[in-house]
């Protein structure tokens, strides 16, 4: 049951509540297209990141089972224990329509080829060389994958308040509407039929 008061103020008010709510509709379903978009285009870039990661990193390791069968344990172990490598991760927010999300910066300094080159074999430098280059790409796939997440979670949101408007408060805000438009067409009729009477009888008393 539609409860307002049946007056022009009361229409004038739903009117611009009508208003601000048929705005907030478009901008909220603009933006969740927005993020729709932009959640398939990092989906695909999560998803061929990700193949071209574990592509590397069986590269690597079928390198290093090749360079175990020609070292003995002493040596490999002195392989890992000789790596100078420093990584440096900074992280900083960033702003994605309105969705704030992690932006990492790598930077690597050292070497991973501090061993000597005595019992050791050419697969070792190829296998920390991959690794090495791996590190930089798992980092971003980090930082899309955080991205992509808190991405599903904005649209769901947004999604709800597009909803919310569109099913509920607009629909409720036209009905209002309707409701005071009909009492006061109502009113103007009866207030009409009442000014009519009034002159029938004073042109009947003249």
């Amino acid at each position: 049951m539609v409860q307002a008061s049946p007056n022009r103020m009361e229409l004038q008010t739903q009117k611009a509540k009508f208003r601000t709510a048929t705005r907030g509709h478009k901008l909220l379903k603009d933006k969740q297209d927005a993020l729709t978009k932009l959640f398939l285009e990092k989906v695909h870039v999560v998803k061929d990141l990700r193949e071209d990661i574990e592509k590397e990193l069986k590269k690597a390791y079928s390198y290093f089972m090749i360079a175990r069968g020609v070292m003995d344990t002493a040596t490999a172990n002195m392989v890992f224990e000789a790596a100078s490598a420093e990584i440096l991760l900074e992280a900083k927010v960033i702003n994605t329509l309105g969705v704030r999300s992690p932006e990492f910066t790598f930077e690597q300094k050292g070497s991973l080829h501090e061993y000597g080159l005595v019992g050791t074999s050419a697969e070792v430098d190829s296998a920390l060389d991959i690794f090495a280059g791996v590190t930089q790409k798992l980092i971003e796939l980090a930082e899309m994958e955080k991205l992509v997440e808190l991405l599903a979670i904005e649209i769901e949101k947004t999604r709800r308040r597009v909803n919310a408007l569109e099913y509920r408060l607009i629909p409720q805000t036209q009905e209002i509407i309707r409701f005071i438009v009909m009492k006061l067409d109502e009113m103007d009729r009866s207030n009409l039929a009442r000014l009519m009477k009034v002159k029938d009888i004073v042109r009947k008393e003249n």
